[in-house]
């Protein structure tokens, strides 16, 4: 069974994507890369959002754009005219499932709410994101990943304690958005296939953005206030982190008590430091761990990179090297795990588009469609679905409204 003709979970499955920027359109490249059917409906001439942002694939891609869109067609349609909403609402007649994340009361004044679909569509699953509780007193205001990540903590315990706050590196909260739900949305098929009943799925990213502190959350709860940041290390397991070597930076998690006793006597060549009461068990090396670890870091400092990697391998201590993102991508791993490719593009040749993360009885699943370019299948899924002839897509054309 090769990618090509695996037999895909959603497949049968349509999904009608009206989202743009990031979270809905992860959502809909999840349910894409299972197999679904996903029409991304897009503006005429800008498309979404994301089109403009970063570095620029062809003419109207970009590296952001493409992230989040493969496995998608893409049908562009006037969301501002009637005769764009009215073909919205037919192509939702013929769909499993309807994506939305415009601003508050925005789908409904263009008729194309969850109760205006369900009125022609009575068993859609229908999910739409906001930033906040689409029932509170803050429903109407605009959510951005970054606010949330201020907003529901996510700063405050992200960097080095002695720096300010740090948001994460990629738009965190909208990419959990996405992925919860995604997963709602799975569910919601899921009991649809035994009911013949729809639903609304409405996410949050605010929601979401407090689900991702975790444990974090939590034990600020339990001690009433901020837990410290403590950077790259971690706040309950010690030595865990990146540590420098004699040469370069490197990783290690020694996760138990046994890998710390072979990391002090086969890595670092101090069994003395495991013989201190101080630091025989993980919770008390936490208690103690301003004393342990600029011992640990002289140790380190003085041995290269490439002794203390092979000895931690020999301990059976997790350990890695910290690459570079570039030098990652085009390691030898990621390489022959898949997890890149190229696909064929028609202004730039070919462009560059991850792989979908899943396997399914040792496959990966297939990049099936590359991200498109701006409504290259509105002429195919219009006539398809809607039965439209050349001379009423030429007259929509003529209008502007596709």
């Amino acid at each position: 069974m090769t990618g090509a003709t695996m037999a895909l979970p959603l497949a049968g499955v349509r999904v009608l994507d009206l989202s743009r920027v990031l979270a809905g359109p992860l959502c809909g490249q999840v349910l894409g890369d299972f197999g679904a059917e996903v029409i991304k409906v897009e503006h005429p001439k800008r498309g979404d959002d994301t089109r403009d942002w970063g570095l620029r694939v062809g003419k109207t891609e970009t590296a952001y754009f493409n992230s989040m869109n493969r496995n998608k067609r893409s049908v562009t349609v006037d969301l501002q005219a009637p005769e764009g909403q009215a073909l919205v609402r037919e192509l939702a007649k013929q769909c499993d499932v309807v994506l939305q994340n415009f601003k508050f009361g925005g789908a409904e004044k263009m008729g194309l709410g969850y109760e205006q679909i369900r009125a022609v569509k009575p068993d859609i699953v229908y999910c739409s994101v906001s930033g906040y509780d689409r029932h509170g007193p803050e429903a109407a205001r605009p959510g951005y990943d970054l606010v949330i990540q201020g907003e529901a903590g996510l700063m405050a315990i992200n960097g080095e304690a002695s720096q300010p706050p740090l948001k994460f590196g990629v738009a965190a909260v909208d990419m959990f958005t996405g992925m919860y739900a995604a997963q709602a949305v799975l569910a919601a098929l899921f009991e649809r296939q035994r009911t013949g009943r729809g639903r609304h799925v409405e996410m949050a990213l605010f929601d979401c953005g407090v689900m991702i502190t975790a444990y974090y959350g939590l034990e600020a709860l339990l001690m009433q206030r901020d837990p410290p940041r403590y950077g790259n290390a971690h706040p309950s397991i010690v030595p865990y982190g990146v540590f420098d070597a004699q040469d370069g930076p490197l990783i290690i998690a020694v996760g138990n008590n046994a890998q710390f006793e072979r990391f002090c006597t086969e890595v670092i060549e101090r069994p003395d430091i495991v013989a201190d009461e101080r630091y025989r068990t993980n919770l008390v090396r936490g208690q103690n761990r301003d004393t342990l670890v600029p011992q640990l870091l002289k140790e380190l400092r003085a041995r290269p990179r490439a002794l203390l990697l092979e000895r931690l391998s020999a301990a059976g201590i997790p350990c890695g090297e910290v690459l570079g993102l570039h030098e990652a991508l085009t390691s030898p791993r990621a390489v022959a795990a898949g997890v890149v490719t190229q696909q064929p593009h028609p202004v730039a040749g070919h462009t560059h588009v991850m792989a979908p993360p899943y396997r399914l009885d040792g496959e990966r699943l297939p990049v099936r469609h590359a991200p498109p370019v701006l409504g290259e299948a509105t002429r195919d899924v219009l006539g398809e679905l809607l039965g439209l002839d050349e001379g009423r897509l030429a007259a929509l054309k003529e209008q502007g409204v596709i």
